[in-house]
């Protein structure tokens, strides 16, 4: 027997260890040269892993959620078929009669469920999975909300996607979700929404938020946005986000204290003076900061543009690690949901985050009298140890003024 050991290489960023995302092997597996043996998740991304030879696998580093250090072993390859291969062959030429087609596998599989006449969709919003699932349905056409889930949360597993391919295949009825239950399920913490934990509990843990809370009278901005949406395609019409970014691009001229970032390794601030747009996303694996780099040089549409781009790349997994890191002040929004007021965590090691809230009409009093105007909240947290309250409150009501008279946003200077 020829032990092979594929040890963790390293994934750049200066990584010296990863989690174990997803195993899509097992031990007395046969693999190729090539084969993906798994996921391997970095801060930015889920890497997939290939395996540098053929063989049989006999040891695995752990399971999906424990860390492994870059330079150890992670899969333990016999590469001249030695005793776990011979003994899986055994068993296989021993009892030919007792291993199940493929046929009789789905259709064994299909008959614990209740049988249904037609695939129904999973009632989910958001489909959790691999991004080498992903990337096998668009190739077999599948659409992932009909694959029933048996991962925490209702994710699909690779042998979920593998059971529905076949059930598929064969013309067998393919198993319905699980109905619900009152059993207590235990779900490990692994992958981004770990990293998302520890992250969220640091910035708490180390930075002394400010928060400054400002009413805003949008509805000239509003005016003006959906004039300019009249003439846009659906896919391309402006939210309220690039013009608060243009907003903010301005006052941070003025007040740079707060494009900077804390090296806290070296106890410097680092004044930028490009400013590196972090827009929070909502993702189905997590909150993403994706970045639109240089938004100091970019015009409305150009701003509006990258922001969707950099939006939707980190929600279908396609961002480039370049393209997660690096922010300089973010921006957030929870959309619909916004409500009255929020206190945004800031996205270490920035020292400011802006966000938008919930716009609603109401009555005011503008110009002497009461009247119907959209208003809405910006709610902000700042880096108190870098920022004082003052120069704080200041840019948000500079931004404010900004925002209630649009056109002030597109003058020089």
């Amino acid at each position: 027997m020829s032990e092979y050991i594929f040890k963790l290489p390293d994934l750049g960023e200066g990584t010296v260890e990863s989690e174990i995302g997803e195993w899509f092997i097992k031990v007395g597996d046969r693999i190729a040269e090539e084969d993906v043996v798994g996921t391997m998740m970095t801060d930015k991304a889920a890497v997939e892993l290939s395996s540098p030879v053929s063989g049989t696998v006999l040891k695995l580093a752990g399971e999906p959620g424990d860390i492994v250090a870059v330079g150890a072993a992670l899969v333990v390859i016999d590469t001249e078929g030695g005793e776990v291969a011979a003994d899986v062959a055994t068993a296989e030429t021993a009892a030919p009669e007792a291993k199940p087609s493929v046929a009789a596998e789905a259709e064994a599989v299909a008959a614990e469920a209740a049988p249904a006449a037609n695939v129904e969709p999973v009632d989910r919003s958001r489909v959790m999975t691999s991004p080498a699932i992903r990337r096998r349905a668009r190739e077999a056409d599948v659409d992932l909300t009909l694959v029933p889930g048996s991962g925490p949360g209702g994710r699909i597993l690779r042998k979920d996607f593998d059971l529905f391919l076949k059930a598929r295949a064969t013309g067998a009825a393919i198993p319905a979700a699980a109905a619900p239950s009152t059993t207590v399920r235990e779900i490990k913490i692994i992958g981004l929404r770990r990293i998302i934990a520890e992250r969220m509990a640091a910035a708490k843990r180390e930075i002394p938020h400010f928060a400054y809370v400002e009413e805003i009278d949008i509805t000239e901005l509003e005016a003006l946005r959906k004039h300019l949406n009249g003439s846009r395609d659906a896919a391309e019409r402006l939210t309220l986000l690039p013009f608060l970014g243009l907003a903010l691009i301005k006052a941070l001229r003025e007040f740079p204290q707060c494009n900077v970032t804390h090296d806290k390794d070296r106890n410097l601030l680092l004044q930028h003076e490009a400013v590196h747009l972090g827009v929070a996303t909502q993702t189905p694996d997590g909150l993403k900061v994706p970045v639109v780099k240089h938004a100091e040089m970019r015009s409305m549409d150009d701003l509006a543009a990258e922001i969707r781009r950099v939006s939707l790349a980190a929600r279908d997994n396609s961002a480039k690690k370049s393209e997660l890191s690096g922010s300089t002040i973010t921006i957030t929004s929870l959309g619909k949901l916004g409500g009255i007021a929020s206190t945004p965590v800031i996205n270490s090691p920035e020292v400011a985050i802006i966000g938008v809230n919930r716009a609603v009409e109401r009555p005011v009093v503008f110009n002497g009298q009461v009247a119907v105007r959209l208003m809405m909240n910006l709610s902000s947290s700042f880096d108190h140890r870098f920022v004082d309250g003052y120069d704080a409150a200041a840019m948000i009501q500079h931004i404010r003024e900004m925002l209630e008279h649009p056109a002030t946003i597109f003058l020089p200077g």
